[in-house]
């Protein structure tokens, strides 16, 4: 059985210095974290914050490919769960046929994002690794969220040519880190 899911956002782990999609059950509240690359989370996150890059992106490339050979993304499923690596499938719809490919989990998500396509995950993968809502702690995501959407501001700046914002970002990113993780360090003692 699959699960529907929404990509609920796109964070920095800062214990860790990753970059973790979440997708969100709404049913059952449950989040499916997946660490994703930098190149995928800012992917992801370009298109959450529908920031548009003056040239198209790798994921937005593939899109423009796949429509203009007619073939229509018609769902992505996260499908298993091995070794700590999660494993994708994009289901593609071309004049009648169906096929499905395999993929990494950020890809097939940048990419669902893109064409609007439906993002599912297998129940067995949501059973290993889901998180249930009161396993949450709001107040580090909720920092986390923040640092990502300085993150995404910081990327634009950059593109743009706006270097000096884009200095005053970074050092912002930086001090907010320091403080996330200082933060559960002081709640220890």
């Amino acid at each position: 059985m699959i699960v529907s899911v929404k990509v609920e956002r796109v964070t920095l782990d800062t214990s860790n210095n990753r970059f973790v999609v979440i997708l969100r059950d709404e049913i059952n509240d449950r989040w499916l974290p997946i660490v994703v690359g930098p190149a995928e989370a800012q992917a992801i996150a370009f298109e959450l914050e529908r920031v548009v890059p003056p040239r198209p992106m790798t994921h937005d490339l593939i899109r423009n490919l796949l429509s203009s050979l007619n073939v229509k993304i018609a769902k992505v499923v996260v499908s298993d769960l091995r070794e700590n690596t999660y494993y994708a499938t994009i289901g593609l719809k071309q004049n009648g046929s169906e096929n499905e490919i395999d993929a990494r989990p950020s890809d097939a998500i940048a990419l669902a994002l893109r064409t609007k396509a439906p993002i599912f995950v297998e129940e067995q993968v949501m059973e290993q690794a889901a998180i249930s809502e009161e396993m949450t702690q709001t107040e580090p995501v909720n920092q986390m969220d923040e640092i990502n959407q300085l993150n995404v501001e910081l990327q634009k700046a950059i593109e743009e040519e706006r270097y000096e914002d884009a200095a005053k970002l970074r050092d912002l990113i930086n001090e907010k880190s320091t403080e996330t993780k200082k933060s559960p360090k002081e709640g220890r003692n």
